[in-house]
């Protein structure tokens, strides 16, 4: 039995095909969702504070601090949210005169994502 493929290798797995296939939408919409993955994981620094040399860690590595781990569902709702913020700037930009192109492209993006929350 193969294992399946987590939401985020799926992702990034579907980037290369969508930039050959020059699918600007789905590229752009891709690189967000990946992105922001990337952004949820970071560590959070506000409470490093400045201090004396003398007290600073010492060794390669000393002040490095793991990243945090997502789980599958933690993914998958930053992808929802992702499609989220797409189809609400959709619906503001078919409100404003010559808004449609963007709007188009707004929900291309957002299908894009989708497709990859429907193997779940």
């Amino acid at each position: 039995m193969t294992t399946p493929f987590s939401l985020r290798e799926r992702l990034r797995a579907a980037l290369p095909t969508a930039m050959k296939a020059r699918d600007r939408n789905a590229t752009a919409a891709l690189r967000s969702a990946l992105g922001a993955i990337d952004n949820a994981e970071a560590v959070d620094g506000s409470d490093v504070r400045a201090g004396a040399i003398e007290s600073s860690a010492v060794g390669l590595g000393a002040a490095e601090r793991a990243r945090r781990d997502l789980t599958e569902s933690d993914i998958a709702g930053i992808v929802r949210a992702e499609i989220d913020d797409r189809l609400t700037a959709a619906q503001e930009y078919d409100a404003l005169s010559g808004g449609a192109d963007r709007a188009a492209s707004l929900r291309a993006e957002a299908a894009a994502l989708s497709a990859h929350l429907a193997d779940d």
